[in-house]
């Protein structure tokens, strides 16, 4: 059979392809026929400058109705889409067009000669602008192409997507998603969460990552929905869209901000059906405050970047607080110990997962996909979690010392990596402590060396100018010494505890 993600995507399109496929908060509105026809352009414009299948494009815009459709114009040229956070600075986008060597870059138009520059030192690409106003040169280039492309046919296991994650080392990978890992997921959860045509998605997530990009998008476009294409979470904007709405995704820091203000209650909300919340935990006072004020029960479920989601609350019986719910039908999880033994149920230990979810490895590491595989297919999640009587899984903790700060994932090494090159440090520890907004924020412990000073604000406009904004500790706090177990490693625990009464 002769098929690909973006062919599959096609076929799910309504049979009036005039209906409207996505809104936002100005007026503006966008029909299936039209990101049929702009996927098109894009996809020639894009092999016109050279992208065959498997190249890379690399994109940093900021969200915006074309950005979707230059997404599904990669994937019907058959290309490779990597996206990347606006957040990100010079010396994280340097490392990333050196790794993956992409053959288009699509930027945002004030970065445009950062971006060139980088290009040139590090991956020879073709560099195009895309503003959030939908302009840009390869707008310009768009604008002459054909609305008939013929998209390029891929086998399951060809790419898709390439979505780095930060590394534990401070070595970003980048997680290889397949058409496969894409569709499955997107099949599986239009049925799960009963996603029709009659459906709209309030939609404020950002389009960088697989939370809004393959989760939510793909499941408007799989089941032929709408939604409500919001620029970025604003709360009067989403409060003035939720009465137009029947479903919406995002993490727990939204729904904190919404419950602030009386104006968010179960009137509004009479015409939603579901609201869904993952890429962070929730926390159960979030949950109860929900219910009670509007009689929804909050569905968590639980996802990576490495294999979109793989377990969720049901829609349709208990959604348990505490949990994230039972396995996808297609995805197979356990518990483990260390050495990979199954535990028995109700054990701690490390969660695993199978399906065809699961992503095909990170990009050009093949020592570091097989330390993350078991010999049976299973990837290593690296958090804990035990699974009751009920098949619910209960995530417990996280054992790769991962922050969560408003559903952005955040390595302490990479941070820590940079704040110990500065004069007059003499080592650092990154934790996350929790927050009432961002449900994690992050912490600098440093201890600077004998007779050297350094400020707290110093430290973090050193960290500003190299990474992205939701990396950056919100305090640095000095100490004498950090604090460590007989083996000699810091007890990272030690200084939550210190430290997580700060907000």
């Amino acid at each position: 059979m002769t098929t690909s993600l973006f062919m599959r995507l096609r076929d799910c399109f309504p049979a009036d392809m005039n209906k409207t496929l996505l809104e936002t908060p100005d007026g503006a509105w966008f029909s299936y026929r039209d990101a049929d026809e702009w996927s098109s352009r894009y996809a020639a414009v894009l092999h016109a400058s050279g992208a065959r299948k498997g190249d890379r494009v690399a994109v940093q815009v900021d969200k915006s109705p074309a950005a979707l459709f230059l997404y599904l114009g990669c994937i019907r040229a058959g290309l490779v889409y990597l996206p990347l956070n606006t957040a990100y600075q010079a010396q994280e986008l340097a490392y990333f067009m050196q790794d993956a060597a992409p053959v288009v870059i699509v930027c945002q138009p004030d970065r445009k000669s950062e971006m060139e520059e980088i290009a040139r030192e590090k991956s020879g690409s073709v560099v195009f602008t895309l503003g959030d106003d939908g302009q840009g040169t390869i707008q310009d280039a768009a604008s002459a192409q054909i609305t008939d492309f013929a998209a390029i046919p891929c086998a399951d296991d060809d790419l898709a997507a390439i979505l780095y994650t930060s590394g534990t080392t401070g070595k970003p990978k980048g997680a290889m998603m397949t058409q496969m890992n894409l569709w499955s997921n997107g099949r599986t959860l239009v049925d799960l969460w009963g996603f029709t045509a009659a459906d709209t998605l309030l939609h404020a997530l950002p389009i960088f990552h697989t939370h809004g990009l393959f989760i939510a998008c793909h499941c408007v476009m799989m089941s032929g929905a709408s939604m409500l294409f919001l620029p970025k979470f604003d709360r009067a904007q989403v409060i003035a869209a939720l009465p137009g709405a029947t479903v919406m995704m995002g993490v727990p820091t939204f729904y904190v901000r919404l419950l602030a203000g009386e104006d968010f209650n179960a009137a509004l909300v009479s015409n939603m059906r579901l609201f869904i919340s993952g890429s962070a935990p929730l926390l159960p006072e979030t949950f109860s405050a929900f219910h009670a004020r509007t009689g929804h029960y909050l569905l968590e479920r639980y996802g990576m970047t490495e294999m979109g989601m793989a377990t969720s609350n049901p829609l349709d019986g208990d959604r348990v607080i505490h949990t994230v719910g039972p396995a996808l039908p297609d995805v197979e999880v356990r518990v483990c110990d260390d050495k990979g033994q199954v535990l028995p149920q109700g054990e701690v230990g490390v969660l695993e997962a199978r399906g065809p979810n699961v992503f095909a490895g990170y990009w050009k590491m093949p020592e570091k996909t097989r330390e993350e595989f078991r010999e049976d297919g299973f990837f290593i999640t690296g958090d804990i979690a035990l699974i009751d009587d009920k098949g619910y899984v209960h995530i417990v903790g996280r054992a790769k010392d991962l922050v969560i700060s408003g559903g952005f994932n955040i390595y302490p090494k990479e941070i820590e990596t940079e704040i110990d090159k500065m004069a007059g440090v003499l080592e650092s520890a990154v934790i996350g402590v929790p927050h009432p907004d961002f449900g994690e924020a992050v912490l600098a412990i440093v201890v600077l060396q004998d007779g050297l000073t350094l400020t707290g604000p110093e430290i973090i406009s050193h960290i500003k100018s190299l990474m992205a904004n939701f990396k950056v500790p919100k305090q640095v706090f000095f100490v004498d010494e950090l604090p460590r177990n007989a083996m000699g490693k810091v007890q990272k625990n030690a200084l939550r505890d210190q430290f997580g009464g700060v907000f």
